[in-house]
């Protein structure tokens, strides 16, 4: 993916936004990975088997997230544990980006493109999943639960336009609206 990178999508996306300096071209910067676990508060094992299935899908070990307020109604205090995230960059990040492409996006139920319009404003896009069964690598057999999770890929874009380009170059498959 990083070859493509590198050989198709500079050169298309220098002439595209007629770009004058090759450093000027928007690159991924880093995927994060991210597990909200509410349930977490009553029992602490669903973190860790959270946490197992993450570093199989990343091949990463996660970290804690912890709350940074309290919230009464939810019976959360501040410093509880809630959640769990992976940060990649580098070979990781590239691979994982392609084994998103093109094996998970796929598996999910009714696929028909992911949306277009999920950009925060400086070219990063946010997908959210239902379920981790859309990864290979997961066992049906061996979860106790199934989780959602939101993975957030980080682009040097500078808009959405630009941010949107270099994904759909690089194999994003946005629904046609």
């Amino acid at each position: 993916m990083k070859e493509k990178y590198g050989e198709d999508i500079v050169p298309a996306m220098m002439e595209e936004f007629s770009y004058k300096n090759v450093m000027q071209v928007p690159t991924l910067k880093k995927i994060v990975v991210n597990v909200g676990l509410g349930e977490a508060l009553q029992n602490s094992k669903f973190l860790d088997n959270a946490a197992s299935d993450i570093a199989i899908i990343t091949g990463q070990k996660p970290i804690i997230t912890r709350a940074k307020k309290s919230i009464a109604v939810y019976k959360l205090r501040e410093g509880n544990q809630i959640g769990i995230k992976v940060t990649l960059r580098g070979k990781r990040m590239w691979d994982f980006f392609d084994r998103l492409v093109s094996v998970a996006l796929p598996r999910r139920r009714d696929f028909r493109g992911v949306s277009p319009n999920s950009f925060d404003g400086r070219g990063n896009y946010t997908i959210g999943f239902r379920e981790q069964l859309v990864w290979p690598e997961i066992d049906y057999d061996k979860i106790d639960k199934v989780r959602g999770m939101e993975v957030s890929i980080v682009t040097s874009a500078l808009n959405d336009e630009e941010g949107r380009r270099l994904l759909a170059l690089l194999g994003m498959p946005f629904e046609v609206m």
